[in-house]
């Protein structure tokens, strides 16, 4: 049955603890939020910046918010680094382009930490900055600009930004525009943006995933990934316009085994449980899984049952952490893809995503499913991504994929 763009929502039965509730409803006013976010992990050579770039560099990121609000903190990161890394200044600015290394100076704000423009981050650490008193509009973009006089060993990062960093040496944190920079689509050091915000109900969702989340074929500085368009939708409504989303997608990322970047249980504290105002949680991971053992090798099907048999057990831990703290926790449905490099002929692992779609969408697992699989198939061949959905590589959906499943969404299941 063709769907249309329509979801399937099967609610599930969730008895919360008083005192998680208390924890997670946000419902009194002036509050954190986080507004953007993405998860770290160590950059793959060919997606790190060589030491020399960033000794005594000027990095400018540019990031798209969710949420507005009165007053916000930046999230540094050194989280993989094995050594101290040190920050000699960092600002923050309204750019005028998401696709410019241009600032509007008249925006430009030094950003401090206990009152002071630099800061040393230790190893495997996050510093969070001081609340800087400015106003930001939700679905606007803004502009981190950071110098470092040594390179971080190893860098922190995220390389599936689909957004532009501009590089250049000296420090120039403060620079209207960085006409001679060098430049790369990726993140580094950088893991959030809280806003603070009295309106009543304010929250954050969390889409943990892979590639598909992460926004694998979306248009660089499009911002046009299936989250992207949540949030939109999230804005427009009265009912849930003071609800942010975070993306923690990481192209290639696995439930069960490190893939790029830790595997999800591993950073699940991090990437879940830390970012300001979670209230839920969507879980759309394990293509990853899936795939990889029919690409190894043809393995039996003693091998294929085991993995799904793990693959349920990763969701029902997930479900149990995100419920010990409070979170409503949705199950998206792998979606299809037969005609990819993971499928190869007489392969078992169409059966067994069946099998793990069947569990996502039983009653009494996650609190509700978000059919993401029944959004995208081809209703002739539900083994595969309809055409106009497809990227092209029967794997990742292109942009009007995308936005399809983030259309399909429902913004009851975010509720106060």
């Amino acid at each position: 049955m063709r769907l249309s763009g329509k979801i399937a929502v099967i609610a599930g039965f969730l008895t919360f603890t008083s005192c998680a509730l208390a924890q997670r409803s946000n419902a009194k006013a002036d509050v954190w939020v986080s507004s953007w976010g993405t998860s770290q992990q160590i950059p793959e050579p060919q997606n790190s910046l060589p030491a020399d770039d960033m000794r005594d560099a000027t990095i400018r990121q540019i990031v798209h918010l969710s949420l507005g609000g009165s007053e916000l903190r930046v999230h540094l990161s050194n989280a993989f680094g094995e050594e101290a890394l040190h920050f000699t200044s960092a600002h923050i600015a309204h750019p005028p382009s998401p696709a410019s290394a241009a600032i509007d100076p008249a925006t430009d704000h030094a950003l401090t930490f206990a009152g002071k423009p630099d800061v040393t981050i230790p190893p495997g650490a996050e510093y969070v900055s001081d609340p800087l008193e400015t106003t930001v509009a939700p679905l606007s973009d803004v502009a981190i600009t950071f110098h470092i006089d040594e390179p971080p060993s190893p860098e922190t990062g995220h390389p599936g930004s689909r957004s532009t960093t501009y590089y250049v040496h000296g420090d120039q944190v403060s620079a209207a525009d960085l006409p001679n920079a060098k430049h790369i689509d990726h993140w580094y050091q950088l893991t959030e943006i809280d806003v603070r915000t009295n309106k009543k109900g304010a929250g954050v969702v969390v889409a943990l995933g892979d590639s598909i989340t992460d926004g694998h074929a979306t248009t660089t500085n499009g911002n046009d990934r299936w989250t992207d368009e949540l949030a939109k939708r999230l804005l427009a409504s009265k009912k849930t316009q003071n609800i942010g989303v975070s993306n923690q997608g990481i192209g290639g990322n696995h439930l069960l085994t490190d893939g790029l970047g830790p595997n999800v249980l591993a950073r699940f504290d991090r990437d879940v449980l830390a970012p300001a105002g979670v209230r839920w949680v969507i879980v759309f991971e394990g293509v990853n899984d899936l795939g990889s053992l029919s690409r190894r090798d043809d393995a039996p099907a003693e091998v294929h049952a085991a993995l799904v048999v793990r693959i349920i057990a990763a969701y029902q831990q997930i479900i149990d952490r995100a419920h010990a703290d409070g979170l409503r926790v949705y199950g998206a449905t792998i979606t299809p893809f037969v005609g990819s490099f993971y499928a190869k002929p007489g392969s078992l692992n169409e059966n067994d995503r069946e099998e793990v779609n069947k569990w996502i969408r039983e009653d009494g697992h996650f609190d509700a499913v978000i059919d993401f699989d029944a959004v995208v198939r081809d209703p002739d061949h539900p083994d595969r991504m309809l055409p106009a959905y497809d990227w092209g590589d029967h794997l990742h959906p292109g942009p009007a994929g995308y936005k399809a499943m983030g259309d399909a969404v429902p913004l009851s299941l975010f509720g106060t």
